[in-house]
């Protein structure tokens, strides 16, 4: 278990898009050009820092969802709670009950409304009465753009402007496919080495502090 952010993980989370991001890059070229450790080490660094925030957004996807869930079903449950209080008022004769903490608890009266719903027993009548909405297809007209009879077709009616949608070079973390018993050794020794650097650092940090 993972007990400490690698410090390359902690930059990564301060990065923007508005920001000029110049500490994230220096640290990351120093890591790199850091000949004391092996290259695979510098490589599963890297590697288990990005991970590690993949990671964290994994958890928050799902903790987000449970939470949501949760939240709907808390919802449901006060209501049915508030009626079935009500209930029980009702049948005790109880209309207010005034409290200490809490103002009082009163009861609110039963309310209903009609709402109508309109069944359309001939689509056809109705739209050539002109109850009817349109709007352009662009799925369509970007498919009949693809052949030369719908490129003559809409020329006229449609202006085509090439829009360049450019995705930037990303770095991509690839797993080993080893056994699993391999794999935690191995991860267990790249964490056990910076970890140790980390708990370097903060010592060397506090001494000079002191």
């Amino acid at each position: 278990m993972k007990l400490i952010n690698y410090q390359l993980q902690t930059q990564i989370e301060y990065l923007g898009e508005n920001k000029t991001n110049s500490h994230f890059k220096d640290y990351l070229k120093s890591v790199l050009e850091d000949t004391s450790k092996p290259y695979y080490q510098r490589a599963d660094y890297i590697g288990l820092s990005l991970n590690e925030i993949k990671s964290k957004i994994d958890t928050l996807t799902s903790d987000i969802s449970d939470l949501q869930a949760l939240k709907k079903k808390l919802n449901s449950a006060l209501e049915i709670a508030k009626e079935l209080t009500a209930n029980v008022f009702l049948e005790n004769g109880i209309d207010r009950i005034d409290g200490n903490i809490i103002s009082s608890l009163t009861l609110t009266n039963a309310t209903s409304k009609t709402k109508d719903e309109i069944l359309i027993k001939d689509e056809n009548a109705v739209i050539n009465l002109g109850y009817v909405k349109f709007s352009v297809d662009y799925a369509a007209i970007e498919k009949a753009l693809q052949t030369k009879e719908g490129k003559k077709e809409l020329k006229k009616f449609v202006e085509v402007t090439p829009i360049t949608i450019s995705t930037p070079a990303k770095i991509k973390v690839n797993t080993k496919r080893t056994s699993a018993n391999n794999t935690e050794i191995e991860a267990n020794e790249t964490d056990d080495i910076l970890v140790i650097e980390e708990q370097i650092k903060d010592y060397q940090s506090q001494k000079l502090v002191a």
